[in-house]
């Protein structure tokens, strides 16, 4: 029998990047800095953590103009939200939930 940790997603289970997720998933998307201040982070390592969500197909970025400034928007992708809830599944099965 396989234990239920060998079902967790190893790129979510990093405490900042499923903090990330966490946030993603409850909103359409998220301006970098709200959720650089969400999740309590600098701006490289939410940068770096982004771009890792985004090479796993997890987050998609998006640039936009505001004004005179460029934005940063991040949102989940479908694959992303349903890895999440996988992720979140699996915690509960080890916690016997």
């Amino acid at each position: 029998m396989k234990h239920a940790r060998h079902d967790l997603d190893p790129v979510i289970h990093s405490p900042v990047r499923f903090s990330i997720m966490a946030v993603l998933v409850a909103v359409d998307e998220c301006e970098f800095s709200s959720l650089r201040e969400t999740v309590e982070l600098s701006d490289s390592s939410l940068s770096q953590n982004v771009t890792t969500l985004e090479r796993s197909g997890y987050a998609a970025v998006s640039k936009r103009q505001v004004g005179r400034r460029t934005h940063t928007w991040i949102s989940a992708t479908p694959t992303g939200i349903a890895a999440f809830a996988r992720h979140l599944d699996t915690l509960r099965a080890i916690a016997g939930i």
